[in-house]
């Protein structure tokens, strides 16, 4: 993922961490021009599509030029950062012009050196490929057909006879006029060294969706106007708050519409008391195997489903719509759903099944950690089985919980309260809590949705169970 340059300076790119991610944001740069950096030291933090990882240099030297800033979405592949390995003294910081960042070099064919890595993947086993340019991005009228180094130069820089009739603008923003319809090069820039926006090309735009599409000459107009979905509507735009979506709550919402529009949902509730598993949270709080592990009801939760799919293993299974097969797995990839800054993730305790409870003690705690801090990696996030999400933390009774995509079941917990309840022949205070599972009714009916949820009650009711059917 490194390019060689003019001498000594060494092009670092967004690298290809092989999941099939195609872009990353720069959230943080740890480094600035003029810097020394050494092989393997972290200088960035960025957010792909899966989760914040932060990324190594793969060779001594000095930084030279930082291509983008914080914030901005860049495709794989795309040199970043450049690094002069030569040892000389770093050339003054110069900000990039702009239309000179948009130009992308092909890949050269590298080595068989180092490669650089993501935190948490290895080494990519496939060869980063640059997605190709439109040919019809600039007019071949436009272009120069022999023109001199300093001509282009001067031209990419926003000068020359030509500057005007090529706008400035990032491929993105270039796309997005083009599906628009806009004209670039009527479009008035607002960035900085003139650079046309994507709220420019909207402001463009906004007149001509107002007046609606025009008629092509001697098309005669239609009968009745075509049904158009309206844009949403702003009142206030001066207390209004626009939120771009990407990264990782871009990747949660195309997933979960994609699951909930694809896997038939059931959702079965039941309602359970949970005082004597209360009593038995605070009794592992003392004992010595659990010193300095996070001991709360999930910890038994997480271990009750786990019982549940040994009893009924038909529950762990995902749907092949190619191979129109049910695959049945024999391992539990635990699937904790996490709320953090950058939305909801799905991290998973791997081969859950096996552990036992201060084991899986300690891995709900490192879990829960690592995702509140961001630094949950995407290798945690992939083959789930199984998953819980505890809307009970929240003070919500329950929930209808949507399946994560390529499980066949999700367990809700809802809020734990103390409540009337028939105990022993009489009304009394007791511990109470609402469970829902949702499964996906290709592959399993409602018999098998209701033994697995009616065992995980069963289990919290009598936490003993947890020996006698484990």
């Amino acid at each position: 993922m490194t390019t060689m340059t003019e001498g000594s300076v060494r092009e670092f790119k967004m690298p290809d961490v092989g999941e099939g991610l195609t872009e990353a944001e720069i959230l943080k740069w740890y480094v600035q021009p003029g810097d020394t950096v050494t092989d393997g030291q972290v200088v960035c933090e960025v957010e792909t599509a899966k989760a914040a990882v932060e990324l190594p240099i793969p060779y001594d030297g000095v930084v030279r030029e930082l291509r983008f800033p914080e914030g901005t979405t860049v495709d794989v592949g795309t040199a970043i950062i450049t690094v002069d390995v030569g040892g000389g003294a770093a050339p003054a910081a110069q900000e990039p012009a702009p239309a000179a960042r948009e130009r992308a070099e092909e890949p050269k064919p590298q080595g068989s050196g180092r490669q650089p890595v993501l935190v948490g993947y290895g080494v990519a086993t496939s060869s980063t490929r640059r997605r190709p340019r439109r040919a019809a991005e600039i007019p071949a009228q436009e272009a120069p057909a022999a023109p001199a180094a300093a001509a282009v130069q001067a031209e990419l820089n926003g000068h020359g006879p030509d500057a005007r009739r090529r706008p400035l603008a990032k491929p993105p923003v270039r796309k997005l006029a083009k599906d628009l319809g806009v004209d670039l090069a009527a479009v008035t820039p607002t960035g900085p060294d003139g650079v046309i926006t994507r709220e420019d090309v909207h402001a463009a735009a906004a007149p001509r969706q107002a007046a609606g599409p025009e008629p092509a000459v001697g098309t005669p107009a239609p009968a009745a106007p075509v049904s158009v979905a309206p844009a949403p509507v702003s009142y206030d735009t001066a207390r209004e708050t626009r939120v771009p979506v990407k990264g990782v709550r871009k990747a949660t919402a195309a997933a979960m519409v994609g699951s909930a529009f694809t896997a038939p949902h059931v959702t079965e509730f039941v309602t359970v008391d949970v005082t004597r598993t209360m009593k038995l949270v605070e009794e592992l709080k003392q004992d010595k195997e659990f010193a300095g592990l996070r001991v709360n009801p999930l910890l038994l939760i997480a271990k009750a489903l786990l019982v549940a799919v040994k009893r009924n293993p038909d529950i762990n299974a995902s749907w092949d719509e190619a191979a129109q097969e049910i695959v049945v797995k024999h391992y539990v990839n635990l699937g904790i759903a996490a709320a953090t800054p950058r939305g909801l993730i799905v991290p998973n305790i791997k081969d859950a099944h096996a552990k036992t409870l201060p084991q899986l003690a300690q891995a709900l705690g490192e879990l829960v950690t690592t995702a509140r801090e961001g630094r949950t990696s995407p290798a945690a996030m992939q083959g789930g089985t199984v998953t819980i999400t505890n809307v009970g933390v929240f003070g919500v009774d329950t929930g209808t919980p949507i399946l994560n995509p390529g499980e066949s079941a999700i367990l809700a917990v809802g809020a734990i309260k103390p409540q009337p309840w028939v105990h022993k022949g009489k009304v009394k205070p007791r511990q109470v809590t609402t469970l829902a599972l949702s499964f996906d009714h290709r592959l399993v009916d409602g018999e098998l949705g209701s033994k697995v949820l009616a065992d995980v009650a069963a289990i919290l009711e009598q936490p003993k169970r947890l020996i006698t059917w484990a």
